[in-house]
Order: C-alpha cells, then sequence, then structure tokens
C-alpha cells in the first residue's frame, strides 16, 4: 500500500506533466496543484494561468484527471 506521501507526489507529478506538455514553461504565468490524501479519499484541485491556446481550463481538467489516473495506477501496482 502506497504511502499518502507517494500518493500525494504521484498525483502531483502526474498533473504537472501534462501542464508541460501542453504549455512551455516559459508561457505558463501561474500554476497551482493542490493535492491531499486523507483517510482514503483524493482531493485534486490545479488552477492555471497561462495563454488560451490551447484552452487552460481543459488542460487543468486533463491534469486533475491525469493525477487521479496515477493514484489508480499507483494502487493497483501495490
Amino acid at each position: 500500500m502506497p504511502s499518502d506521501e507517494e500518493v500525494v507526489q504521484a498525483a502531483s507529478d502526474a498533473a504537472e506533466d501534462v501542464i508541460f506538455s501542453r504549455y512551455k514553461q516559459s508561457a505558463v504565468r501561474d500554476f497551482d496543484v493542490a493535492v491531499t490524501f486523507e483517510e482514503g479519499v483524493l482531493d485534486v484541485d490545479v488552477y492555471l494561468n497561462a495563454p488560451d491556446d490551447p484552452d487552460p481550463e481543459r488542460v487543468a481538467e486533463d491534469a486533475a484527471l491525469a493525477a487521479r489516473a496515477a493514484v489508480d495506477e499507483l494502487f493497483e501496482e501495490a
């Protein structure tokens, strides 16, 4: 069973990977990936301030989905 820290790190890394696969790092004005994992409940919130192409809201949603998928994968491997 992965530790809470491993879960949070995997989710954060996956979300950041999605963001920076869609934008150059220099194009991102600001972003925040907030991940909590307490009592078996994962909460992921992604804020992204970036150019309009691609749609930053869609990228933030995709990043949050990728974070959840990474955690699912982590638990499947355990």
